[in-house]
């Protein structure tokens, strides 16, 4: 069990993580998956992988049916609990699979989706299994999982053409944002940021955060300097690979109090997702 565990570990994450959004209810579904394994008798079983991930999808799928009901009710945006991918130490990021679709901006996206959506998009498109896989583990034909990764990509709505998902080129501008933010470089945040850029801060009702996005330059801009003129002595910012995207965590007293990472498009800003909710910051240090 130890050496299958070592094998799809790895995977079961990455299925879970992005169907829930969350670290700790990731890890305990994938948990409870090997527990209720090993009490099977698996070599009787055709494909191990298939029925891993099978039983790793319909775990996230009851998860997801509470976890609508209160996300509905959730004060302000909701956005995925952050994965600081340079935290080396921290099991399971260092190994999670399909870095490319792992974004914050992907997974807040993924929220538009039903739960078969989701999980079809993160089986075929996130981790590459071929159709075959996923109409096993979906329990669907192979020429509907088909209808539906085409039915969610427009959905998604996601322009490839112009989205910048190359993290050094991105790790640039960010660093470009921040120096231009902390002199309060007008010129230049106007030439970063999109015109119609869009700003969601996800507080949960625990502190001071905007309750509706923020929307165009102009109010962003007035947002960011707002925070930034709160900043104390005791304010630290450091760069980070969140989600395997650059942005950065802003410690207040060595506690972080807020994880901000982005979407670019056509070498701009197009939207900010800052967390910061306490309880989605517990695995951050």
């Amino acid at each position: 069990m130890k050496e299958l565990f070592d094998s799809y570990r790895p995977l079961l994450f990455s299925i879970a993580y992005r169907m829930l959004g969350t670290i700790v209810d990731a890890e305990d579904i994938v948990q409870d998956t090997f527990v209720t394994a090993s009490t099977k008798n698996l070599e009787h079983i055709e494909n191990t992988k298939a029925y891993l991930c099978k039983m790793t999808t319909n775990r996230c799928l009851d998860v997801l049916k509470s976890a609508r009901k209160k996300r509905e009710v959730y004060v302000g945006p909701w956005l995925p609990e952050p994965l600081v991918m340079d935290q080396v130490y921290q099991d399971p990021s260092k190994d999670i699979i399909g870095k490319e679709y792992l974004s914050t901006a992907y997974l807040y996206m993924m929220e538009k989706l039903t739960p078969i959506e989701r999980t079809v998009f993160i089986l075929r498109e996130a981790l590459n299994l071929d159709y075959k896989e996923v109409a096993q583990i979906t329990e669907k034909s192979e020429s509907n999982c088909r209808k539906i990764l085409s039915r969610t990509k427009q959905k998604m709505n996601i322009n490839h053409d112009q989205t910048s998902f190359t993290y050094e080129e991105n790790k640039n501008i960010v660093i470009q944002f921040l120096k231009a933010l902390s002199t309060e470089n007008t010129q230049q945040l106007t030439q970063l940021l999109s015109e119609d850029v869009v700003l969601y801060t996800d507080g949960g009702g625990k502190v001071i955060a905007a309750l509706n996005p923020i929307i165009s330059r102009s109010r962003v801009l007035s947002f960011l300097f707002g925070i930034s003129k709160k900043a104390t002595q005791h304010t630290e910012i450091r760069l980070a690979n969140i989600n395997g995207q650059p942005g950065f965590i802003a410690y207040e007293n060595k506690i972080p109090v807020n994880v901000t990472t982005y979407r670019f498009e056509n070498n701009k800003v197009k939207e900010i997702y800052t967390i910061r909710n306490p309880e989605k910051l517990t695995n951050v240090v």
